[in-house]
């Protein structure tokens, strides 16, 4: 027997850092979520604090940032460790990618040095949280056309308006927020407790429960002029960050994918039908191969894609394409593998489901797989079909 990824020889494209980063990732998944993450899934809730101090303490918080405490790791180091993160749950790897590629991201990208000195080493570190405040209840996919507002009143602005599925928001210290302005959408720092701000977690979800999701309603929020971040002015400034983290989704849905498939190679060697292992028969051996084919290729596109970013020559288009392809074949290798499993399949016992229903989460959020078909359409046809 060999591992699903030895089947396409993937470390041989990784350097020995990568996959030592990859390793120290996956022991801490090991040591601190698996044994707790179904639990945390069934009950609807996850101790974001302890564990953002956790991922803090081994680097993996903005750790392909550069300065500020983070550890300006390559992005397939990056994608590696979000694939392990996933691995163990998607909320896990949202929770992560929200601090690093969302919030931190946007002050690292488009903030002030003060703004980068205050928030960001805190960030990295895992003592302070951040979340990212740009759907609205109305406007998902059309960012476009946010209703929040920010206007100025003398020195200060005043933000009224309401962001909704913030992942991280209602434990996080800092809310990075998207708002209509006379000069265009500008992003601000809102702190947690200002004036004003009230914050409300979503409950009754079925996926992503190992998360905080939460609604965030702005009711005259005042802030001082130094909270706007200067770097970011029009839809560039949340798109650039959004393709940050969908870059990490490309990796994360291979994690659970992965998962999911090494599961249920163990369960059908396991488990006895007619007499025999399960893994004896023809037709489960053809769902193991079509699904290793498929998590195969999702990983070589991850690498490919991740080598393109390095080299500062990855477009949009091609995360689009990681994206679209990478959650869409990973949902389909949850479902197949929960098939596999037979009515223990549903259960907690095995990670099957939850990733299945997380993977529902995942398809969704971070640009649909009709936004990101539509958006490829586009990059082969030079006409845009948005509307």
């Amino acid at each position: 027997m060999i591992a699903p990824t030895a089947l396409f020889a993937l470390d041989t494209l990784l350097t020995e850092e990568e996959r030592e980063i990859r390793s120290t990732v996956r022991r801490v998944c090991d040591r601190e979520i698996r044994p707790h993450v179904a639990g945390w899934f069934e009950a609807g809730e996850l101790p974001a604090r302890e564990l953002a101090r956790t991922l803090g303490s081994v680097g993996v918080l903005g750790m392909h940032l550069d300065g500020y405490g983070c550890a300006g790791m390559g992005a397939v180091s990056y994608g590696l460790a979000c694939l392990e993160l996933e691995a163990a749950d998607s909320g896990l790897r949202s929770l992560v990618s929200v601090q690093g590629s969302l919030a931190m991201y946007a002050i690292w990208k488009y903030g002030s040095e003060e703004q980068k000195q205050e928030w960001l080493p805190a960030m990295a570190a895992g003592e302070r949280i951040g979340c990212f405040g740009l759907t609205e209840p109305d406007f998902g996919s059309d960012p476009g056309g946010m209703r929040t507002t920010a206007k100025r009143e003398g020195g200060d602005w005043v933000l009224n308006g309401t962001k909704l599925w913030i992942t991280n928001g209602s434990v996080s210290d800092v809310a990075v927020v998207w708002a209509r302005t006379d000069e265009g959408i500008r992003g601000f720092l809102v702190p947690a407790g200002a004036k004003g701000l009230t914050v409300n977690d979503v409950k009754h979800k079925i996926s992503l429960r190992a998360s905080v999701t939460s609604e965030l309603v702005l009711d005259g929020v005042r802030l001082p002029a130094e909270a706007v971040l200067p770097g970011a002015r029009g839809l560039s400034g949340p798109l650039g960050c959004l393709n940050e983290a969908r870059f990490g989704i490309v990796f994360g849905a291979m994690g659970a994918a992965l998962d999911c498939l090494e599961t249920a190679i163990a369960y059908a060697a396991d488990r006895e039908v007619f007499a025999k292992p399960l893994s004896s028969y023809q037709l489960t051996q053809e769902k193991l191969a079509d699904m290793a084919l498929e998590l195969g290729k999702g990983l070589l596109l991850a690498v490919h894609l991740g080598r393109l970013k390095e080299a500062g020559t990855l477009t949009p288009e091609q995360v689009s394409a990681g994206k679209l392809n990478n959650v869409r074949e990973a949902l389909e290798i949850a479902r197949k593998c929960r098939t596999l499993l037979g009515a223990s399949g549903i259960t907690l016992e095995y990670p099957v489901i939850r990733h299945s229903v997380n993977l529902e989460s995942v398809l969704t959020y971070e640009g649909t797989s009709e936004i990101h078909s539509l958006v490829i359409g586009k990059a082969l046809t030079g006409i845009a079909a948005f509307t």
